[in-house]
């Protein structure tokens, strides 16, 4: 009997088996002897019309059965077939893609790549490629994959556009300050490449909403910046068999792999849980708004996440799956380590107790994102203004922005905010403030942590829904 490895997006059609035993003399009958033992398998497998659907391969040994007789390849009793989705993730039938005149020029310096061609850009443009984090990471990811013509990009992000950010968010400009980050790379990516789709998710990725958003993608790039979230991604990757395109920067270094990538022989690579099993103790490892980063460096990596990723999509080159990539800008010396599957992991090792998604803050030791804050309307703002109530109000806005229009607020940069704590008055109720609201949140966590601070307020809207609310004769930006 021929010996068929499954591939692990296929294995909850086989109850989970890796391998299955058929008793079949050509790959057509194998195939139809899985169709009809595993009924949910067939349409993964077969058209309607019951031919080997495009987007699977299948090998005899080593060989591709289209270099052979195809379905008519004959097997032996030790044959060894493996099932391999054309597309690793399981994204659809790329041979049914068609580019318009448009999109013919706009990529021909891919196509008329050897070895890359126009299937390689017809599985860019079928694929659903979701990056989480649109900073300093996504940001190149984003741009380079939409660029390339990746047919769908999803984007997580839940901050909005920082001054601070610009120096290595390239994705961004003055004009987005105070945006929700999703919003304005949408924007951005579709006046580089109107022949896109993009998809916003303007929320923090948590364990209620992971599994539901990420099971509509083929691939997962992953540019986060705190250890529960990159847990959580590593995790929820793993139990929907989706590769994991990790990367990660500090200060003047860069790290890259790919993870969870199944093989040709159906066999899924490391994981970032095989890698580092626990998390730093909190605190130990600082972040980037910590630590600080080299504004160039995120370039230079998201680039080459993004290239994994096309590797990936494309089956051209060899993926970083079972290799992780280090880059020191301040020497220039790169190294490349073999990494390999722990028995030990809890997903997907020889005894995995992680079935389902965790509470990662519990794990790490450490919030995701901060607590909730106390917020204010503009309209009760405003009544207190009217009423003469006693409060402070400051404003965390650059000085370009509060020379366009301001109401009256004490001007504090939010990079200067802490520096700024000891005139901030405890006694009164506090109303901080910026375009829209994310920067004034930032500044009321950063004096709640550090100072203790209780008395504080965030103005809902920022000074752009004070005006639209109370205030429609001042000027918008």
């Amino acid at each position: 009997m021929a010996t068929v490895i499954i591939p692990t997006p296929l294995r909850k059609f086989t109850n989970n088996a890796s391998r299955v035993s058929v008793n079949a003399t050509t790959v057509k009958e194998l195939v139809n002897d899985l169709s009809l033992n595993f009924p949910e398998l067939k349409k993964h497998l077969q058209d309607e019309t019951g031919n080997i659907r495009s987007f699977i391969n299948i090998f005899v040994g080593d060989d591709d059965i289209r270099n052979l007789q195809q379905e008519n390849t004959t097997l032996s009793n030790d044959t060894l077939v493996s099932i391999v989705p054309a597309i690793a993730g399981g994204s659809g039938d790329h041979h049914n893609v068609e580019f318009s005149k448009e999109e013919l020029a706009r990529y021909n310096r891919h196509i008329i790549i050897p070895g890359f061609g126009k299937e390689a850009q017809q599985k860019l443009k079928a694929a659903k490629v979701l990056v989480i984090g649109s900073g300093g990471l996504g940001s190149p990811v984003l741009l380079y994959l939409a660029a390339a013509g990746i047919g769908t990009l999803g984007i997580v992000d839940f901050d909005v556009v920082e001054d601070s950010n610009l120096h290595r968010q390239v994705l961004f400009g003055v004009d987005e300050i105070g945006q929700p980050k999703v919003a304005a790379a949408r924007k951005r990516l579709l006046s580089l490449n109107p022949h896109i789709q993009v998809n916003i998710y303007n929320t923090q990725l948590n364990s209620q909403n992971a599994l539901d958003i990420i099971k509509e993608y083929d691939v997962v790039a992953d540019g986060t910046d705190n250890f529960p979230t990159r847990y959580l991604v590593n995790d929820a990757s793993v139990l929907l068999n989706k590769p994991n395109v990790y990367a990660s920067i500090f200060q003047f270094e860069g790290q890259v792999s790919v993870f969870n990538y199944t093989n040709a022989a159906g066999e899924p690579g490391p994981n970032y849980r095989d890698l580092y099993p626990t998390p730093p103790p909190p605190g130990l490892v600082p972040s980037c708004a910590e630590g600080g980063v080299l504004g160039v460096l995120p370039g230079i990596i998201g680039s080459l996440q993004a290239l994994e990723v096309i590797k990936v999509i494309t089956g051209v080159g060899e993926p970083l799956s079972g290799r992780f990539f280090t880059f020191d800008a301040l020497s220039f010396e790169t190294r490349t380590f073999n990494i390999r599957r722990n028995p030990a992991n809890p997903l997907n090792g020889e005894n995995p107790t992680i079935k389902t998604l965790i509470d990662y803050e519990q794990f790490c030791g450490m919030k995701a994102v901060e607590k909730p804050i106390k917020e204010i309307s503009a309209k009760e703002l405003y009544d207190w203004q009217v009423k003469g109530d006693a409060f402070q109000i400051i404003d965390v806005r650059e000085p370009h922005e509060y020379d366009i229009v301001n109401i009256g607020a004490e001007l504090v940069p939010l990079a200067t905010v802490a520096a700024y704590a000891p005139n901030i008055s405890r006694d009164t109720r506090v109303v901080i403030h910026c375009k829209m609201g994310g920067r004034s949140a930032k500044a009321i966590r950063e004096l709640e942590e550090k100072f203790g601070f209780e008395n504080l307020y965030n103005l809902k809207g920022g000074i752009l829904g004070y005006i639209d609310e109370v205030k429609p004769e001042l000027t918008k930006y």
